[in-house]
């Protein structure tokens, strides 16, 4: 298990690097601080079928549709595979259960990529939920991390290194101030702030 989720992570890292995910601009890092969780159609909502082999056929289609968009390149693999073999039976397959698996590995995927990062940035939260996640390692579980658990743990993070800035006393009283509003905000606050507004503030 280990050293599969080393080889994971060698792939992740690679893929990491030709992503173009907004930076924290430290000027000392070209790692993304976060990245963004690719919005995928969760498995129990995606096209389910219907009572003929057209409807499967054209519910497959859907799936790819969406996989090809959010670059699920196992999903995308999988339906290809399905629709190239074309039989009710294997579309009925990838439907009842292709689906799931196929998602999973495309979002374990995106969660390496989001841990390659998140060990890059020292982002404690987002690390241990992760590990947590993979731990787990059902389909369900990796899911749920990247609907929900990333942004939470991210926020988690994001409010320390905002605490962080407020204990330095050589900051600006406008940068405090800003600082001051923004810790107890939502994930997006927080985030924004890390990467963009507090640079404003300061700006002269």
């Amino acid at each position: 298990m280990r050293l599969t989720r080393v080889a994971l992570l060698v792939a992740a890292t690679a893929l990491t690097s030709a992503l173009a995910t907004p930076a924290f601009a430290t000027g000392t890092s070209a790692v993304p601080t976060t990245v963004t969780a690719t919005s995928r159609t969760p498995v129990d909502e995606a096209p389910a079928g219907g009572t003929s082999e057209e409807d499967d056929r054209v519910a497959v289609f859907r799936i790819l549709h969406l996989a090809q968009q959010n670059g699920d390149r196992a999903v995308v693999r999988e339906a290809n595979e399905a629709l190239d073999d074309g039989s009710p039976e294997a579309l009925r397959a990838f439907l009842e259960t292709g689906y799931r698996l196929a998602q999973a590995e495309d979002d374990r995927v995106a969660v390496f990529r989001i841990l390659y990062v998140a060990q890059q940035n020292g982002d404690r939260a987002v690390v241990r939920e992760v590990n947590e996640v993979l731990d787990d390692g059902s389909p369900e579980a990796l899911r749920a991390f990247l609907e929900t658990g990333y942004r939470l743990a991210q926020a988690e993070d994001d409010r320390v290194a905002v605490a962080r800035i407020l204990a330095d006393p050589t900051i600006s009283a406008a940068l405090r101030a800003a600082a001051e509003e923004v810790i107890d905000g939502t994930p997006e606050e927080l985030r924004y702030f890390l990467e963009v507004g507090r640079y404003e503030v300061d700006t002269p």
